[in-house]
């Protein structure tokens, strides 16, 4: 979907892991469960046009504990008249957030294509064999590593949320690798300060730290997706602004269930 969204058998030591990716999981447990609105906006239009899920549940990977996040994006057939999509997403990660597996089977449009993404993890480096099937058939295989921990879009977003929101200064730069289908591109995510911020259809307003993936073109900036995240321990994304090729859509939260701690970022209800 956030395109609109990061294995090998783990060889190395756990010391080795954790110089690259790991990290206290102090945000999330298994069984929480995240449901959003999608409007999209075309031509100065905005419509009511789908929903998406955002699941976390306990599984194993390698005989290991590990935690599966899935999301799952489906346009309205009303959308469908604009731009049909379908994404189902889904990343494994230890429960020390470090990246397992990936998978995106993604109907956008015309297009359908399955990417996939395994890690490893040796000498300290990180490694990540990628393949992508797309709409033709066509098979894409590609091996990269990075002395830096890569990612996927949902890993991205596990890791983030164990944030220490007051580590960062407004402007502040996060540049990492991530899993983008057939390759692995540097990504920056700008943290823009903190917002008020009005879940439209629930009229409940959070305090919210904002951050902006942002990509670069021609040595130009262009936001990608802007995040808003409670200002709470469980930093969740109650909405997500996104800046696609066919024009803009936002995801707003709707429902919430299973999450770790209270709701201390609510403002007004």
């Amino acid at each position: 979907m956030f395109c609109i969204g990061w294995v090998l058998a783990l060889s190395a030591s756990p010391a080795i892991l954790q110089a690259q990716c790991a990290a206290a999981n102090k945000a999330f447990n298994a069984g929480e469960t995240l449901e959003y609105d999608l409007h999209f906006n075309w031509k100065l239009v905005w419509v009511k046009a789908g929903t998406a899920s955002l699941k976390t549940t306990a599984t194993t990977y390698n005989s290991r504990p590990a935690y599966k996040i899935d999301l799952l994006a489906n346009g309205s057939k009303r959308a469908d008249f604009f731009f049909k999509m379908r994404d189902t997403i889904s990343s494994t990660i230890s429960q020390r957030l470090e990246p397992l597996y990936y998978r995106k089977g993604a109907e956008e449009g015309k297009r359908y294509n399955v990417d996939e993404a395994w890690y490893s993890y040796e000498n300290g480096v990180s490694h990540i064999k990628q393949k992508r099937i797309s709409t033709d058939g066509t098979v894409n295989v590609n091996e990269e590593s990075d002395s830096r921990c890569i990612h996927d879009m949902l890993s991205i977003l596990a890791h983030a949320r164990s944030f220490n929101a007051a580590d960062f200064r407004e402007g502040d730069r996060i540049v990492f690798p991530m899993t983008v289908g057939k390759k692995v591109e540097d990504q920056t995510l700008i943290y823009r300060g903190k917002q008020n911020i009005t879940v439209e259809d629930k009229k409940v307003t959070y305090r919210c730290l904002v951050f902006s993936l942002v990509e670069y073109k021609k040595k130009k900036e262009k936001e990608v997706i802007t995040l808003f995240i409670t200002d709470d321990d469980n930093h969740l994304p109650v909405r997500l602004d996104l800046f696609l090729n066919f024009g803009s859509a936002k995801a707003f939260l709707n429902t919430a269930s299973g999450n770790r701690y209270p709701f201390n970022s609510i403002v007004k209800k």
